[in-house]
């Protein structure tokens, strides 16, 4: 990809684009995500703004937040009636989310 272009590949192998030169570099774009497999980003005064994603990507992340909701939802406090096993189920996921947000947040 040629830099001349206006698309230039980042650090972490994002091929990124700025605003100003979006019209001009769009269709080049879309084809280094299609047939690189990675994302791409829209640039403003040099902070990325937004991204281009290859649908697998896009869908894997959809089902991935749909799974860690539904965590979520399990960890809140069990009702009238539940089991100890309930509260024990409920705080061990809580754990095991924090212990996971703290580990990707390093």
């Amino acid at each position: 990809m040629a830099a001349d272009q206006g698309i230039r590949n980042a650090e972490d192998g994002v091929a990124e684009v700025s605003m100003t030169d979006a019209r001009a570099n769009l269709t080049q774009l879309i084809r280094e995500v299609r047939y690189g497999g990675r994302p791409a980003a829209f640039t403003e005064r040099g902070s990325r703004s937004a991204y281009v994603v290859p649908p697998g990507f896009y869908e894997q992340a959809v089902r991935d937040r749909a799974i860690i909701d539904e965590l979520h939802r399990r960890t809140e406090t069990p009702g009238v009636g539940a089991t100890s096993y309930d509260e024990i189920k409920s705080r061990t996921i809580r754990e095991a989310l924090h212990s996971a947000a703290l580990t990707v947040d390093d």
